[in-house]
């Protein structure tokens, strides 16, 4: 029998910014990290297969076939690596840190999000860049694409849903229902709406279509937080992953915690064991039968722990019980 958890081999060496799946595999996955390294991993013989370094630290990766993988970094390029050949092509730039990597399938283009307050379409074959998108006034912090849907959160609290089909406008602008920065952003599968996180231990569920009856059905919920002695300690939630299969999806905070949600019912399904640090990425694998999750300390404490653990990617091979609408 296989274990319930695993943990990877050759964990990055400071905090790790994303882990994501191949497309249409549970076997391979990248991680990015801040010690400017990008990791190839093959999940199921427990190896780093190839690990790519850069100068500057590493801000979001993402596959865009199986041996081709994009990654955005702090020195604002966006790269491109190939697994097979071992090389890496310098794509583009922009004016500051690339923060968000999204492949976009519909148009087999890459997206990129960054802190000079735009969005850009790459096309990879020939390598250049199609078009830029200005986000409002804000710094894209989190960005989530499905088919041809965009949702981009940025610094001043707003979500800008776009279409990929008309770029010359987005659909939609709003102002986030949460108070606080936002950390996390992700599409529904079925792409009628979104969940977001903030730093201060609150989730939101939002649909697009504006409905007013529609609209009565989102809301937003308290999690990542713990009492004691009477005084609530509240964590930021860093991560959002949906489950492709049964719209349900995982949050995962600064408490180290792994918690899954049915959001349609508006219930906790479950939680699983504390681990070292803090929850700092999440990918479920395309059919949701693993889960990866990303430890790492990400600065977040006025006080820093005495010993500070050091960052480990552990793979959770999920069941039906744990992630199942109930």
């Amino acid at each position: 029998m296989r274990p319930t958890e695993v943990k990877l081999n050759n964990p990055p060496e400071d905090a790790i910014s994303a882990v994501k799946f191949g497309p249409k595999t549970n076997q391979y996955l990248i991680a990015s990290a801040w010690d400017g390294t990008v990791r190839f991993y093959d999940v199921v013989n427990n190896a780093m297969r190839q690990k790519f370094v850069e100068d500057m630290p590493v801000m979001d990766v993402a596959f865009m076939d199986i041996v081709h993988v994009v990654s955005g970094s702090l020195d604002k390029q966006l790269r491109l690596y190939d697994v097979n050949t071992h090389t890496e092509n310098i794509v583009g730039t922009h004016d500051d840190a690339v923060s968000c990597v999204e492949y976009a399938e519909s148009v087999n283009g890459i997206l990129t999000g960054s802190w000079d307050k735009t969005i850009k379409l790459w096309d990879m074959r020939e390598k250049r860049c199609v078009g830029t998108f200005e986000q409002s006034n804000g710094k894209v912090y989190s960005m989530s694409v499905n088919d041809e849907k965009i949702v981009v959160a940025t610094s001043d609290r707003k979500v800008l849903i776009w279409d990929l089909r008309k770029m010359e406008e987005y659909m939609m602008k709003r102002e986030s229902s949460l108070k606080y920065q936002t950390r996390c952003i992700r599409l529904f599968p079925n792409k009628e709406g979104y969940v977001m996180s903030s730093i201060e231990g609150r989730v939101a569920v939002e649909y697009l279509d504006p409905d007013p009856e529609v609209q009565k059905r989102k809301f937003a919920f308290k999690c990542h937080r713990n009492k004691e002695d009477s005084i609530e300690h509240i964590y930021p939630v860093n991560a959002i992953s949906f489950h492709n299969v049964y719209n349900t999806f995982a949050t995962g905070g600064s408490d180290s915690l792994v918690n899954i949600w049915d959001g349609f019912n508006k219930k906790r399904l479950c939680q699983f064991h504390q681990y070292d640090t803090s929850i700092s990425s999440l990918n479920f694998s395309h059919d949701g039968s693993t889960l990866a999750i990303a430890c790492s300390y990400m600065d977040e404490f006025e006080e820093p722990p005495a010993n500070v653990p050091n960052p480990v990617i552990y793979v959770r091979y999920v069941t039906d019980q744990e992630t199942k609408q109930k």
